[in-house]
């Protein structure tokens, strides 16, 4: 390999570098990797900034579903600085008013120290039927919420509501792109996958046979098998 490309990756809501666990190992090999911190502030720009502000001057950059959202955040900020970009789980639109009500609500629960009680909520959502009674699967998840806590998670979601609509962009995206969706993602479904893909000019697109939201950890090796593919094309 001519030279090594440093990797950033960011996880979703709730979610910590665990997320990506099964890819690291993996990844370490293309070149030095970095799990963004997206919990110290309550708005996309913001948050955007301060992974710029430590991130290396180009880089991969990889983002599952808020992720995703802050990563079109980091090529409205500093589009020269991403050399390749993979949108996992995700979507370019903006929030609904009925997501933003959902998320408002969780907001409500958290503050009144009930961040347990929305992670049980989201597993029907969050994991392929398959997978929703996984224990393992679900510990990890609770884990995660916990490494992440409530001050943080209210955070997260102020920042997820207050977000732009990206589609304008996505015309503009140059760099390699890869779209990953899993085929049963009930929170940001295959259609918003497609649509992506269909406005990057070359972006290829992946649909995780058996899998949610959290693909990385659901299908480890067809994830990772991606990601090890978009670095090395």
């Amino acid at each position: 390999m001519a030279s090594a490309l440093p990797i950033v990756l960011i996880p979703g809501l709730l979610a910590s570098a665990r997320l990506y666990r099964e890819q690291l190992p993996i990844l370490w090999r293309f070149g030095p990797v970095t799990v963004a911190d997206h919990t110290r502030a309550d708005s996309v720009p913001a948050i955007a900034r301060s992974i710029l502000a430590t991130a290396p001057p180009r880089f991969a950059l990889a983002g599952l579903s808020m992720g995703g959202y802050l990563a079109f955040e980091i090529l409205r900020q500093a589009p020269e600085r991403v050399e390749r970009l993979a949108l996992l789980d995700t979507t370019a639109q903006p929030d609904t008013a009925e997501l933003t009500e959902r998320r408002r609500k969780q907001i409500a629960l958290a503050q009144r120290g009930h961040l347990g009680e929305v992670v049980e909520l989201q597993f029907p959502i969050l994991l392929h039927p398959d997978h929703e009674h996984d224990e393992a699967l679900r510990a990890v998840v609770r884990l995660m919420a916990q490494e992440t806590g409530a001050e943080a998670f209210v955070r997260q979601q102020t920042a997820i509501i207050g977000r732009p609509d990206s589609r304008p962009g996505l015309a503009a995206i140059r760099c390699p792109t890869l779209v990953l969706v899993g085929d049963s993602d009930v929170l940001t479904p295959p259609d918003l996958a497609v649509e992506m893909a269909q406005g990057i000019d070359g972006a290829r697109l992946v649909v995780v046979p058996e899998s949610g939201h959290l693909s990385p950890l659901e299908r480890p090796e067809t994830v990772t098998r991606a990601l090890v593919e978009w670095l090395a094309s």
